[in-house]
């Protein structure tokens, strides 16, 4: 190997690696253990060709890194090339011998790919039992890493007893490899570690690498067409590269029989290709530590959003499928507790998974499902999609597979995760009507465990109030055809909702009262939380609604207001909001001595006296029994800071809207909720005040009227099988 030679192709891969926008990210490095290594890893692009031995020489102590290439490659410069930089021809007749020697000395480590070449179409699993499939054909999984392994691990083993016993013998065995020294040999273990590597997303599309080729270039193969513009693809745009390393596999546990022994301690000389009598136990060893690595890397796939839609699309017995209604099911399948199923996620899927439900913002599904649509694996129709369960299943060419069906390539890629597989296929033939009640009976079951959880860690006996206050509650309604979502305001609880959605209720409507984070606790919750949880709550909300009913209309009161508006803002399939007096400008006290406190809190923190901050305001609510009597300030603060973040987003709101406001409001000023109504995107839209002096109107007197103003507006919204009330 030319040293210098690899050094500059190091610098080659590194300069590519930081002019591409791949994002690598490496699991597992801990598993790499000291001693001579193979890595075996599955093969999905020239990529890992390309970026693998440049990381693992980095996560190796600057170990050089050589590996096997294909015959066909070795040819003119680009073979004088591989040669230098430490590739290796599968048919170079010294091959076995090179790779044994550079493991017992650890003058290098080695990649070997079992697959034996690319796989293109993550086609691995056929009857149950491992089966590349090729351009060629089919054929199981190459032992050779394994096989290597073993001769290496056995003339370590047999140098260390020769060394004993035989001193000569010992020599001779070095001097046959060309080793000076026995003593680093002996110090060594072989191992074998798995690698697997996955990428997404997995997109191929026009790009500046194969337009250049093709403009430099006469008569492109396609099968090089097709690489360049799929792995260029996601070099250029941007794709996830998992590196994840399996545990180790230990190659002495493997020479541990009787007979593999016997000959080891053989006291006649043994040369590298002379057969052995364990030659068979060998081989059935080879092929059992091939079928471990092979599952090791097969397990360590990295499980990301497209590899769930396109698993259940396959799998749905429907040709005519709902968009809501896969969403609904990919969201159960990625439910905290897929990680029983001992698979590894893409970051995308260690978070909650609720914006799929809500209003796809990070593009999981829209982006998935134009690939499906771009390649006519599914076609919009009335409002549904339909699935060509043909095309499909469409036995394109080997070489274009990734390109023109990489639905089906996302599915293979998940096959071998058996456990996972079963929970897809369950989820996957259920009923629509199931679906939602399965995910509504989640949402539901985390809300109260939520509650629960912070009402018992922030209990100040004597000042929170009691758990029925601040428990977020279900109206059932008469009919599934329409839910109101109703938030509560700021410092309150899903109790200040409790008259209006009775009211709601004996209309036949359903509505859930979410618990808005950070309340029905006490004043040190809120302390800690941020408006993005105040969100999150409310699209969790949502999310409930919308797998009960229909159609869904949000709405809330104060800050409540504020929130469902934020919501109308980037869910579309709303029906209808309304916000009750909606802030966008405050009033109290309370708010406008915020900078002061401020102000005061850091100097205390400049000069080290935490004690003499001063964390919270007095506060006077209209219904003591629900709201909090301590005002945080850093709550104010986020309010003030969600409050900003409505304000651009108003004119998004495009449904049907209805603003209601207390006139000598002490609170929120009119100006400021009148203000919103104009803001309001809305074509229908309504606003109205009340001749009522107080901030709290939807409890107390003359509640009743603004009850009548929101079961009024619901009514208007058409025809949605709402009961009239008599």
């Amino acid at each position: 190997m030319n040293r210098f030679a690899y050094r500059m192709a190091g610098f080659a891969i590194k300069t590519l690696s930081s002019l591409s926008k791949a994002r690598i990210y490496i699991h597992g490095k801990e598993n790499i253990p000291d001693g001579s290594i193979i890595f075996v890893i599955n093969h999905f692009t020239r990529i890992e060709t390309l970026f693998l031995p440049y990381h693992i020489y980095n996560l190796t102590n600057n170990i050089p890194v050589w590996s096997l290439a294909d015959y066909s490659l070795f040819k003119g410069t680009f073979g004088e090339v591989l040669e230098k930089v430490g590739a290796v021809s599968t048919r170079d007749p010294d091959r076995d011998l090179l790779v044994v020697k550079s493991l017992l000395t650890g003058e290098a480590s080695w990649i070997i790919f079992p697959e034996g070449m690319m796989v293109k179409d993550k086609k691995i699993i056929e009857k149950g039992k491992f089966m590349i499939s090729y351009a060629g054909g089919k054929h199981p999984p190459h032992t050779g890493a394994a096989t290597l392994a073993l001769r290496t691990e056995f003339y370590r083993q047999r140098m260390r007893k020769m060394s004993e016993t035989m001193p000569d013998e010992a020599k001779r065995i070095a001097q046959m490899f060309g080793i000076d020294s026995v003593d680093p040999v002996l110090e060594r273990n072989t191992f074998i570690v798995p690698v697997n590597t996955t990428y997404y997303p997995v997109r191929g599309y026009e790009n500046a690498l194969n337009r250049l080729a093709e403009y430099l270039v006469d008569d492109i193969p396609e099968r090089i067409t097709e690489e360049i513009m799929t792995e260029g693809t996601m070099l250029l745009s941007g794709v996830d590269i998992d590196i994840r390393f399996g545990a180790p596999i230990d190659i002495r546990e493997y020479t541990k029989n009787f007979f593999i022994r016997r000959d080891i301690s053989y006291r006649k000389p043994i040369n590298f290709d002379d057969p052995i009598p364990s030659k068979r136990l060998m081989k059935n060893a080879a092929l059992n530590i091939m079928q471990k690595y092979m599952a090791s890397i097969y397990s360590m796939t990295t499980v990301n959003h497209d590899h769930l839609f396109a698993s259940l699309l396959m799998k749905m017995p429907f040709k005519k499928i709902d968009e809501d209604d896969l969403k609904r099911r990919v969201f159960l399948v990625s439910t905290p507790d897929i990680k029983e199923t001992g698979c590894f996620l893409h970051k995308s899927l260690m978070e909650d998974q609720v914006h799929l439900l809500t209003d796809d913002r990070y593009n999981k599904f829209s982006d998935f499902l134009s690939v499906a649509e771009k390649k006519g694996i599914v076609t919009r129709q009335d409002g549904a999609l339909v699935k060509d369960s043909y095309k499909l299943n469409f036995p394109f060419d080997f070489h274009r597979l990734r390109f023109e069906n990489p639905v089906a390539v996302m599915a293979n890629e998940l096959e071998p995760l058996t456990n996972l597989q079963k929970r897809i296929r369950l989820i996957s033939l259920q009923p629509g009507f199931r679906i939602k009640q399965k995910v509504s009976e989640y949402l539901l079951g985390r809300a109260l465990k939520e509650f629960e959880d912070d009402y018992k860690a922030f209990l100040i006996a004597g000042e929170s109030k009691k758990s029925e206050i601040g428990m977020p509650f279900l109206v059932k309604g008469k009919t599934a055809e329409i839910g109101v979502l109703l938030v509560h305001g700021y410092m309150a609880a899903p109790f200040e909702m409790k008259e209006l959605a009775g009211y709601l209720g004996r209309m036949g409507i359903w509505v859930y009262a979410p618990r808005v984070k950070g309340h029905g606790t006490s004043p040190e919750d809120l302390a800690g939380r941020k408006y993005e949880e105040w969100i999150k709550s409310v699209e969790d909300g949502y999310a409930i609604m919308s797998s009960i009913c229909r159609h869904v209309v949000a709405g809330g009161f104060s800050n409540g207001a504020g929130l469902a508006l934020e919501l109308a803002a980037r869910i579309k399939n709303l029906s209808g909001v309304f916000a009750i007096c909606p802030p966008l400008k405050l009033m109290d006290f309370s708010s406008r001595l915020v900078p002061a406190v401020d102000a005061w809190n850091r100097l205390m923190e400049r000069f080290h006296r935490e004690g003499a901050k001063k964390e919270f305001v007095e506060n006077r609510p209209e219904n003591p029994h629900i709201n909090y009597s301590r005002n945080p300030v850093s709550g104010i603060r986020e309010l003030e800071r969600f409050m900003e973040s409505v304000e651009p987003k108003l004119s998004s709101v495009k449904t049907p809207a209805l603003v209601l406001q207390a006139h000598g409001d002490p609170v929120v000023s009119p100006k400021g909720s009148r203000r919103v109504y104009e803001l309001l995107g809305s074509e229908n839209k309504s606003y109205v005040v009340f001749n009522i002096n107080r901030h709290v109107i939807v409890t107390g007197e003359g509640a009743h009227l603004v009850h009548k103003a929101v079961g009024d507006f619901i009514r208007s919204l058409g025809e949605l099988g709402v009961r009239r009330e008599s």
